[in-house]
């Protein structure tokens, strides 16, 4: 994968600039594998939804992690860090940690948390479609839902 990023075309005339020169005047260059930061977040995101999805079925324990049994945040936690990324455990420390978004901006792999004035209580990870991976109580176990309250803050995990 390639970056593509903006050469002022002042520099690109001039022929071969160092990228020294370029970061002396705020230019940029291509760089083979670079990823630019939204799109390497999404790469951990879907990785960290595949996973989720992945555990369908798993029924749901309190205080499970995993790899069979999970609550709402031990799949969270458990799908980010087979992805690559470390969350806190209870879904009220990984809202905090991580950087929220509106819901306009929402994505697939992001956080859903689900609130009540400003206690978090239940998160799952957004499927698209207004739908969620998620472990949801005792009695249940890892299925994809719809989103069924309007009181849900959304996260993206850096």
């Amino acid at each position: 994968m390639t970056a593509q990023i903006h050469v002022p075309s002042l520099l690109s005339r001039a022929g071969a600039v160092s990228a020294l020169t370029l970061a002396a005047v705020g230019g940029t260059l291509l760089a083979p594998g670079a990823a630019p930061e939204a799109e390497a977040a999404t790469s951990y995101a879907s990785r960290a939804l595949g996973i989720a999805a992945s555990k369908k079925g798993s029924p749901y324990k309190y205080g499970a992690t995993g790899p069979s049994r999970f609550d709402c945040s031990g799949l969270t936690l458990y799908s980010y860090k087979r992805a690559g990324k470390t969350l806190p455990r209870t879904a009220h420390q990984q809202y905090n940690k991580t950087r929220h978004i509106a819901a306009s901006s929402r994505a697939q792999g992001d956080l859903v948390f689900f609130h009540s004035g400003g206690y978090v209580y239940h998160v799952g990870i957004y499927a698209g479609n207004g739908k969620i991976w998620h472990s949801p109580k005792t009695g249940s176990w890892v299925k994809l839902d719809r989103i069924w309250t309007s009181k849900v803050w959304y996260g993206r995990v850096a």
